[in-house]
């Protein structure tokens, strides 16, 4: 259990900069939601749905192929990472310069032609986060995990602090001209875009405090390396842009595909955005969990007992996350105050979001058949998969559902790949994974949460402390089986 409480301690440490710091982030939401309009908050979400796409090409998997090539033995000339980093700063600076071209038109396309410096600002965010995600990457593999938690909650705290300066305090002295320089810099018209500035200034600052590991592209551009990189990242761009289209894609199309007028769907974009943001617990552990395992899985390969401790790991994941599923499902009444009241109508959809996320969570486990096998073609196929079935399902589902619709496309495109990882990896990569406890704490989950909604509300106890009592018996059932159940794994 030694090596499982290591990275547990490293997920924690990361979870400093996802899950604390971006819950810190999470506590926007009430500012953006309370202050703008579902409509003007749908903008905001559609230019972020957006942003996930290009992240994925402008990094073009180079983060993964570090991982997989970096030279652990000659630390101090580590050619994957010049080599890495020489690429991702060309190919961005490139994007840069060609949305400058054509801002106008991409612009006015977009039906944002009064305000085009959403798209140069946003533009300049991924290039910067691009850049930036290779330093962070050689700070993951170096297990500088402090520096690297520490510059992630500055640049959160630097974007909250922006925030409320720009959305609560510049108002109030623009609105009472009580000083002469509010007027230089804050201009009422340019309203939600403010989120965008506070965001693009966030981002300047994370990188100047990286610019100590950018010098490591002196160490100049290995053309043999990178043609190999080329090869091992490429796929993981198929794999990260269909993994996006599984995340954002349902943002991107309710614009376009609910049945209603442009204002309405902007409307109803926002509402189920802002919803979408109650999982964030899920997702913000999923991606603290990420951060830890991938240089955690490549540098436990070798061990003889690498398929066990996966197996473990897998399953105390999935406990974890079931219970983050019920905190918030069970104490719905109170996250739901971190949203405006116009944007609790959709509520219905965060359950179905959690498990999604949860489905997600294990297949990001699954995934290490295909990365440790260098089989990263076959695991394209699988996130392509899912991602023609978000497509296919979200155009079916959208018009009849609306965004309840996209919600429960997210759940079977990621159960489905969840599945389908799983079965291909038992064939290229055998780990003897608890699948019927791992089943049996998820059904856990959701029948404690379904006797929530069912059970009579005229009980003489307190909603909240039913939902405690709920919580608690699921930590107690899940401590009285693994504290019974042997050490060896097993399918059982």
């Amino acid at each position: 259990m030694g090596i499982i409480k290591k990275l547990a301690t490293q997920t924690a440490i990361y979870g400093l900069s996802s899950i604390f710091g971006r819950f810190l982030n999470y506590l926007l939401v009430p500012l953006y939601t309370y202050y703008f309009s579902a409509a003007e908050y749908g903008v905001v979400s559609e230019f972020y749905a957006y942003a996930g796409f290009f992240s994925v090409v402008l990094l073009f998997g180079f983060e993964t192929g570090y991982f997989r090539f970096r030279d652990k033995e000659n630390g101090g000339q580590d050619y994957a990472y010049s080599t890495a980093l020489i690429f991702v700063v060309l190919v961005n600076l490139s994007f840069f310069l060609g949305i400058c071209l054509i801002n106008d038109k991409l612009s006015a396309a977009l039906h944002y032609a009064n305000h085009p410096e959403y798209v140069l600002c946003f533009s300049l965010i991924l290039v910067l986060d691009a850049i930036s995600a290779i330093p962070f990457a050689r700070l993951r593999a170096e297990n500088k995990a402090f520096r690297f938690a520490g510059i992630k909650v500055l640049e959160i705290a630097v974007t909250i602090l922006l925030s409320l300066f720009f959305i609560i305090y510049c108002p109030k002295l623009y609105a009472q001209h009580s000083s002469s320089w509010i007027e230089t810099v804050y201009d009422p018209s340019i309203g939600i875009g403010y989120i965008f500035i506070a965001n693009l200034l966030a981002s300047i600052i994370k990188f100047l405090l990286l610019s100590p590991q950018l010098k490591g592209w002196a160490w100049g551009f290995d053309r043999p390396l990178f043609a190999r990189m080329v090869r091992y990242s490429a796929p993981m761009v198929v794999i990260g842009f269909a993994g996006i289209i599984n995340e954002m894609l349902d943002r991107a199309l309710l614009k376009y595909l609910l049945p209603y007028d442009f204002q309405t769907n902007m409307k109803m974009l926002g509402i189920y955005s802002a919803c979408y943001k109650l999982s964030i617990l899920m997702t913000l552990f999923i991606q603290a969990f990420r951060y830890a395992a991938e240089p955690f899985f490549f540098a436990y390969a070798d061990k003889t007992d690498a398929r066990s401790v996966y197996a473990k790991v897998l399953k105390f994941f999935v406990i974890f996350c079931v219970f983050i599923f019920l905190l918030v499902t069970l104490f719905i009444d109170f996250f739901k105050y971190f949203l405006g009241d116009e944007f609790r109508a959709g509520l219905e959809v965060v359950p179905i979001l959690l498990l999604a996320n949860l489905c997600l969570g294990i297949y990001v486990n699954l995934s290490i058949w295909y990365k440790l096998t260098d089989r990263t073609l076959m695991g394209a196929s699988v996130s392509l998969a899912g991602a023609l079935l978000t497509i296919g399902l979200n155009i079916a589902w959208i018009p009849v559902w609306g965004y309840v619709g996209s919600a429960w496309a997210t759940l079977v495109c990621y159960a489905a790949m969840a599945i389908v990882s799983y079965g291909l990896g038992q064939c290229y990569y055998p780990v003897a994974y608890p699948i019927k406890r791992i089943l049996a704490y998820i059904s856990l989950g959701v029948l404690l949460y379904v006797a929530k909604v069912q059970l009579p509300v005229n009980l003489d106890v307190p909603s909240w402390w039913l939902s405690l009592e709920l919580l608690s018996l699921y930590l107690l059932i899940v401590l009285f089986f693994e504290r019974t159940a042997p050490s060896v794994i097993s399918n059982s």
